[in-house]
Order: C-alpha cells, then structure tokens, then sequence
C-alpha cells in the first residue's frame, strides 16, 4: 500500500472512530436517564393524536389583545442586546490581553463575567422574581444579566485575535494608548462586534418567550397561562405568531449582517 494511500485512511478512520465515539455517548445518555428509545417511538402517535385533536385549528380570536405582550417582547430583546453590548463592549476589552496588561484586573473582570455566563437565565429570572415579583423589569434585568456573560467573553476573544502588527507599528510611532485604541483596535473590532451583537439579539428574541414563561413579562406568560387553562388553540396561534416573529428577525438580522460584511 502507497504512503498516498495511507495518508487519505487516516482522516476516514479519525472520522469513524468520531462517529462511534459520538453514538457511544449518546446509547450512554440514554442509559443513564433510564430513557428507552422504544418507548418514545412508541408514544409519537399519542402525541400526534393529542396535537391535533387540542391544538388545532389556532384561534386567532383574541390574537389583538396579545400585541402589547409581543411588542413587550421585542423590545426585551431590543433592550437588554443594546444594554448588555455596551457593557459587554468595555468588559470584553477589559477581559483582553491584547487590551488589558493589567493582570489582576483581567482576572477578576474574567471571573464576574464567569459567574454571569454560567448561571442560567432562567435562574436569574426564578431569583428575581422571589425579590421584585412579576414584572417586565425583571424580565429585562434578567435578560442583561444572562446576555452580559455570553457578549463580554465574545468581545474579548474577538478582541485577543487583532493583529498585533499594526498595534505594535502605531506603538513604535509614538502614539498613545487612546490612539492605539480608536485607530489600532476599534476598526478591527467593529465588524466581529457586530456579528456577535446581532446574533445576541436573535437568541433574546427566543430567550425573552421564555422568561415570560416564568412570570418575567411579555407574550411568553400568556402563552404558558393559555396551556394551563387547556386554551390549547389559543396557545398555538401565539406559538405560531412567535415563530413567525423569529423567522422575521432571523431575515432581518442576516441583512444586516450582509451589509456589514
């Protein structure tokens, strides 16, 4: 056999033994959550059968009383995505050795914006809500909180892979660190800032349904109230208003993208 040929197994074998390694895992999930495939196939036309006979057709009906809620919802997503760029803009920066030579001050900035990244969104909206009650505000407090730690880690990273030579080429002229920082970093940053605020917003858009859900505010609360009531037909026109309003994001959001690119 050629060394040629040899050479082009490697990557089939590497992919393979991934594969394996992957449905290993996967029949190991499944054991250890005592879940039987079977018997989800199994339940597939129950659940089918529930669908259809309680959730269709949508009602439409009270669909206008709905429309606050959903504005309420966008402009979570609105809000706390511009909020939480701006903050996650000066800790990102704050968080990048490219940016920061400080440290212990990086250190500590990296590990606030752990904590806040790894604490579930939904967390902060069940905590909040125990201190300030039902409300947009903590919808919104929330929603920043969770979208802070994600934006912040992002930023710096974006941030850590500028080129060093045109920071080090405006160093040796001469030019000061604000210098540096509006004609060294900031243009070459703009374009990643930029993908990582807009997609941000797409996961708000969902993240702020959810949060409604808890009692957090917006259409997601109406949407969970509907449910428990066995309003099912009402529950699936908001579900499809809500799909409808994420796909329009989603379009929206990739010509913006577009643009800047």
């Amino acid at each position: 056999m050629s060394r040629a040929m040899r050479l082009s197994d490697k990557p089939a074998a590497r992919a393979g033994a991934s594969v394996l390694g992957g449905l290993a895992l996967i029949a190991a999930a499944f054991f250890w959550l005592q879940i039987n495939l079977k018997d989800m196939i199994l339940a597939l036309p129950a659940f089918i059968r529930f669908f259809v006979n309680n959730f269709l057709p949508p009602n439409f009906k009270n669909t206008g009383a709905y429309i606050p809620l959903i504005l309420d919802t966008i402009f979570f997503a609105l809000a706390g995505t511009c909020f939480s760029s701006v903050l996650a803009f000066i800790m990102g920066f704050l968080m990048s050795e490219r940016t920061n030579g400080i440290l212990p001050l990086r250190t500590a900035v990296r590990f606030l914006m752990s904590v806040l990244r790894n604490v579930p969104i939904l967390v902060w909206a069940a905590l909040l809500v125990r201190i300030f009650g039902i409300g947009n505000m903590v919808g919104l407090i929330a929603l920043i909180l969770g979208t802070l730690g994600m934006l912040s880690r992002s930023y710096a990273e974006s941030a850590s892979e500028i080129s060093g030579e045109k920071i080090e080429a405006l160093r040796a002229c001469g030019a000061s660190y604000p210098q540096i920082l509006l004609h060294g970093i900031i243009p070459e940053f703009v374009p990643p800032w930029v993908n990582w605020t807009l997609f941000s917003f797409e996961i708000n858009i969902r993240a702020s349904v959810i949060l409604g859900m808890v009692g957090a505010g917006g259409i997601g609360i109406m949407v969970q109230t509907n449910i428990r009531l066995f309003k099912y037909g009402e529950a699936l026109s908001l579900i499809i208003i809500l799909t409808v309003m994420i796909l329009l994001t989603e379009f929206a959001v990739n010509q913006i993208r577009k643009r800047v690119r």
